[in-house]
């Protein structure tokens, strides 16, 4: 269920808001933002969903290979 709410913005935010984000996408763009700071999720929930989506993974891999290759050639 969604609920309404109004917030006071600054005139310059709120255009700023219109420009980048687009007029009927502002609530979706601020609930992503906060979202995160204002509920609790499982956490092997969140690791389960970050696991599933395979381009992320495919990317995160590639990056701690990389890495990895970075601290083998460091002089001790």
């Amino acid at each position: 269920m969604q609920k309404k709410l109004t917030v006071t913005i600054d005139e310059e935010v709120y255009e700023g808001l219109r420009e980048v984000i687009g007029p009927r996408k502002i609530s979706r763009f601020i609930e992503d933002l906060v979202r995160p700071h204002v509920t609790k999720k499982d956490i092997y929930a969140a690791y389960k969903e970050m696991a599933a989506d395979e381009v992320r993974e495919s990317e995160a891999l590639e990056w701690a290979e990389a890495t990895f290759g970075d601290v083998n050639d460091e002089e001790r």
